[in-house]
């Protein structure tokens, strides 16, 4: 696993999307995996800015989602797929049919979850999957004690989740689904290039267990460590907690330019 730590979330953004974009360079159709939440804004935006530029092309991209909310209509403004459009997909310019996503009002929705993990792989795997963590050390709605095998399936969201995310909802808990469907971890292991962002004080006892901690499905990001090619970018306050931050700052500032992240 590597560590990159920055100067703030917006160097983060930066150096993420230049990421993306060399990929897009190798790779025109990749299939990139990304998440909803704020802490991914600043990696939109900066490919939003390379791709208006001009420096990336696209076109044949293709996206990929992490999670969804069960039972909430498609065109609901707080559904994962509405949020993605409009921060992802139309700041990008790639359309709808570009986009890959479990079925969260399906009637079997434990078959949605199998059809999303089958469709993943017969598009050829996701060659890159953003992911947040959260302060308790999930990834996705992967909450603690989730097995590290586990592939795509409907989660029961937590209260204090709930209470979070009824920001999005008018303040109203009650109009906060109780479920999700999420990639599973064994599912998200899948994908080639893991780059985790964090970002925040809050954030440094999860990122801590997550890097220097044993591999525990107490702290399900701590399943990174089991991928070849895992990055994890921190800005400094959500790395104020690491032990090894120095060796990371060596590491980082002393490889091949050419290797990237």
């Amino acid at each position: 696993m590597e560590v990159v730590i920055v100067p703030d979330a917006a160097a983060g953004g930066e150096l993420i999307a230049e990421a993306m974009a060399q990929l897009l360079r190798r790779k025109p159709d990749a299939l990139l995996g990304v998440a909803t939440g704020s802490t991914p804004l600043p990696i939109y935006q900066a490919l939003t800015a390379k791709v208006r530029s001009g420096a990336v092309d696209t076109a044949r991209a293709r996206i990929a989602q992490l999670d969804e909310y069960v039972g909430l209509p498609s065109e609901h403004p707080e559904s994962y797929r509405s949020v993605l459009r409009r921060e992802v997909l139309e700041p990008l310019g790639i359309g709808m049919d570009a986009f890959m996503g479990p079925d969260g009002t399906a009637e079997d929705v434990a078959a949605a979850c199998v059809a999303y993990d089958r469709a993943l792989a017969e598009a050829g795997g996701v060659d890159l999957q953003l992911l947040g963590i959260g302060t308790d050390g999930h990834i996705g709605f992967n909450e603690p004690c989730s097995s590290l095998a586990s592939r795509t399936r409907i989660k029961t969201l937590t209260e204090q989740t709930r209470v979070d995310n009824a920001r999005f909802f008018d303040g109203d808990i009650e109009q906060v689904p109780h479920h999700v469907i999420t990639q599973g971890i064994g599912t998200i292991l899948e994908a080639r290039h893991l780059v985790l962002l964090a970002t925040g004080e809050g954030k440094a006892d999860a990122v801590a267990a997550t890097v220097e901690g044993p591999v525990a499905a107490v702290c399900p990001a701590s399943a990174l460590q089991l991928h070849p090619h895992a990055t994890v970018v921190v800005d400094e306050a959500a790395a104020s907690k690491l032990k090894l931050a120095d060796y990371f700052r060596h590491t980082y500032a002393n490889k091949p330019e050419w290797q990237g992240i």
